[in-house]
């Protein structure tokens, strides 16, 4: 049995959800709260689990209960493990670009606008909520433009042909937050129809935010 640590409204949690649902693999969520009792992710009990103390965390009970932390590690664990239904596609040079644009919003975007680094600079700096938007805007927009461009090499096709994967399953959780900050979209028209052929399907449907069970 496959355990996720997550929350609703993680992007990192969101990724991997995305994965194992277009995987078709079963899984028990079990939510880690990042705000409540001034965030379950820094309880003993947790850090226990996972001394990064992030979420998501992925335990395989199957595999000795090995612990993975960091969402990009957990999908390429479950490509690995679970081949099938592939999310990377066979080419080499897809395979890197997919990995590229994947890392580009997850390691360079993501961790500029997310729940602990907004709540830094509204608390420790004491940044207004017009500038932390402001701020936030301005990262997002920077990152989506160089995704928007390196959709280009897709030609119109989701990175798997007609099929989503890797890549769409990091696409979508940071187009989840740009519309949630009211993030201007008009200049990414790739982005915006991968996510109106990713939308409709019970993969991605699932994995969203708003329907999982700790969603408030």
């Amino acid at each position: 049995m496959l355990k996720l640590y997550g929350y609703w409204r993680s992007s990192a949690a969101y990724r991997v959800r995305i994965a194992l649902n277009l995987k078709g693999l079963a899984y028990q969520q079990v939510p880690v709260h990042l705000v409540k009792d001034g965030g379950q992710q820094h309880s003993i009990d947790y850090r226990a689990l996972n001394p990064q103390g992030l979420l998501p965390l992925l335990v395989d009970a199957e595999n000795g209960g090995v612990r993975i932390a960091q969402s990009l590690a957990i999908i390429e664990y479950l490509e690995e493990i679970f081949p099938l239904s592939a999310l990377l596609p066979t080419d080499p040079a897809e395979r890197a670009q997919v990995r590229a644009l994947a890392l580009h919003i997850a390691c360079d975007v993501h961790p500029l606008n997310n729940l602990r680094v907004l709540q830094y600079l509204s608390g420790e700096l004491g940044v207004s909520d017009e500038a932390k938007s402001a701020w936030y805007q301005h990262w997002v927009a920077l990152g989506l433009a160089a995704v928007e461009e390196g959709l280009s090499a897709f030609d119109g096709r989701l990175s798997l042909g007609e099929r989503p994967g890797y890549l769409e399953a990091c696409v979508m959780p940071q187009l989840y937050n740009a519309r949630r900050f009211n993030c201007d979209l008009t200049a990414y028209p790739r982005i915006v129809a991968m996510a109106a052929r990713c939308e409709p399907l019970e993969a991605f449907q699932l994995a969203a935010p708003e329907v999982q069970a700790d969603a408030l």
